[in-house]
């Protein structure tokens, strides 16, 4: 062999190595950019992470807007962050104007998902921030204001939902009334109708005219509440319908397991929303609401925007039937 070919040989095998060796390394290069990635988020104290009471006075009209609280509430609008878990899916969520409903609205666009949110006419401006949210995400966003109390209005919700989306495979109950009354003698007839048509007709009207839509691998999901396992002396009628949301989720999940539809629930404790300031909370209570929870504070619809993602998404396949607490430490489920 000539000494310009052993040398252009080994300038050869020279070169293999190094592009082996750069190969064998970046893995780990990749491996610990990686773990820096993650290792760069610090921990964060439950405890701290959001306002504690005590809170100032404040109240408002029924229904309650979410952009007139203080503080306001954090729905995870610049928070969450997706990951393209509900991509393609075509969810329906009442309350989806503030609370948690906004909170899910927000996570399932992140997702991937379309979303079309209900509420009433007054929440108007709280909805118009959370449509703007979707669609910032690329995704259809669908607003269908109307009062659930109505039956027929809530057969046409599903129809309108179902028509704008292009079909259905997410429904989330989630509206609620809530109006604290010291004594059981203090709550009208029309004030049990009310809260009732709200919480526990609206939801049944609403499975009813979805069905026909939902295929196998669609979820239910209804909002419960720590109400329905230690209820409050001056929420009866409001913590009978909780225990009706809890009762109805376990045994529908029942029914429809057998046909790849999924039903299940989450069961707020305390949580900031503007609920509270319209009338279901006095003012002594909302002024320390969330201070007697083990973390010492009411929780923000944001932290609870992962469970009706985990819920409502395929990996959570084998979990039917079943209510997720998010109660700061206290409550059952």
């Amino acid at each position: 062999m000539s000494e310009e070919k052993g040398m252009n040989r080994r300038k050869a095998l020279g070169s293999m190595g190094a592009v082996l060796a750069v190969a064998a390394i970046s893995p780990a290069f990749a491996a610990e950019n990686k773990q820096d990635e993650f290792d760069s988020k610090p921990l964060e104290d439950p405890t701290k992470k959001y306002p504690k009471p005590p809170f100032k006075k404040q109240s408002q009209p029924w229904p309650g807007l979410a952009g007139k609280m203080e503080p306001r509430p954090d729905h995870g609008e610049t928070s969450y962050k997706g990951s393209g878990r509900l991509k393609g899916r075509k969810a329906l969520i009442t309350g989806g104007d503030s609370g948690m409903g906004r909170a899910a609205a927000i996570a399932y666009a992140r997702e991937g998902a379309d979303v079309a949110i209900n509420y009433l006419p007054d929440e108007e401006a709280d909805a118009i921030e959370v449509i703007k949210l979707i669609k910032a995400e690329g995704r259809v966003a669908v607003a269908l204001p109307g009062d659930l109390r109505n039956e027929d209005f809530c057969r046409k919700l599903v129809a309108d939902a179902v028509s704008a989306l292009g079909g259905l495979d997410i429904l989330v109950n989630n509206a609620a009334r809530q109006q604290t009354r010291a004594s059981i003698l203090d709550i009208s007839s029309e004030d049990f109708d009310a809260t009732m048509k709200t919480n526990i007709y609206a939801p049944f009207w609403l499975i009813k005219a979805a069905l026909p839509h939902l295929k196998p691998g669609s979820a239910i999901i209804g909002t419960s509440s720590v109400q329905a396992y230690d209820p409050s002396e001056d929420l009866v009628d409001y913590a009978q319908t909780k225990a009706a949301t809890t009762s109805y989720i376990k045994s529908l999940a029942k029914q429809l397991g057998p046909k790849g539809i999924r039903v299940n629930g989450v069961a707020p404790g305390p949580i900031w929303t503007p609920l509270q300031v319209s009338g279901g909370a006095t003012q002594e209570k909302l002024q320390q609401f969330g201070g007697k929870t083990p973390l010492g504070r009411p929780g923000q619809p944001a932290e609870l925007a992962s469970i009706y993602v985990q819920l409502a998404a395929d990996d959570s396949s084998y979990a039917t039937g079943q209510v997720y607490g998010s109660s700061g430490g206290e409550g059952n489920p």
